[in-house]
């Protein structure tokens, strides 16, 4: 019997209509083959905590000709990142009423984990949101998964998993807890029946 249900934030809880790149590009003119040297660098160290965010960035910024402040920077990235799906939180906090404990799992740094959680809302109706930031491994590394079901002191067998990515539902089975593919809130309606 399914006790604990792991959610994706991107992809599945929040939904995004473009990359924060193109939106840099299209409203400020910096070019994505500017934005994307620090997302295919120093980004990667952000998103497992051993690069800060806030100290790695300005020096882009430089480079990106970007004249308001650091801060102005990341609300207009994290704002208009994505939008929640209304009606799955309205389902997932359904589920919490009859007693499944709800955890949020991303691929985030911490800055816009917190983000998550407080500003979006997502630590209103989950138990706890884990970010890959603060946990020091992403998705689909193994000890992503063992960190939340370790801290949680949760069944592996008792622990469903939804995201939108295929290898980090790979590794979330093979980890040993149950997994799912998430494509539609319609699909999932569906498949989370076989489980409760």
């Amino acid at each position: 019997m399914i006790k604990a249900i792991i959610f994706d934030a991107d992809g599945v809880i929040v939904h995004r209509e473009k990359y924060f790149s193109e939106r840099l590009e299209e409203d400020y003119g910096v070019l994505r083959t500017e934005s994307l040297k620090f997302f295919n660098n120093e980004f990667a160290g952000c998103l497992v905590g051993k690069k800060d965010f806030k100290q790695v960035l300005p020096k882009y910024l430089k480079q990106w000709g970007w004249k308001k402040s650091l801060e102005e920077l990341l609300t207009y990235w994290f704002e208009k990142e994505g939008k929640r799906d209304e009606e799955l939180i309205n389902y997932i906090q359904k589920l919490r009423k009859t007693g499944i404990k709800i955890y949020i799992g991303t691929n985030n740094e911490k800055y816009r984990t917190e983000y998550l959680r407080d500003k979006m809302g997502l630590g209103q109706f989950s138990h706890k949101v884990y970010g890959s930031g603060q946990i020091g491994f992403k998705k689909p590394d193994l000890k992503f998964f063992a960190h939340i079901i370790n801290d949680q002191s949760l069944d592996k067998n008792e622990v469903l998993f939804w995201d939108d990515d295929e290898d980090n539902v790979k590794a979330a089975i093979e980890f040993g807890i149950h997994a799912e593919l998430y494509r539609s809130f319609k699909e999932f309606k569906i498949k989370i029946k076989e489980y409760l």
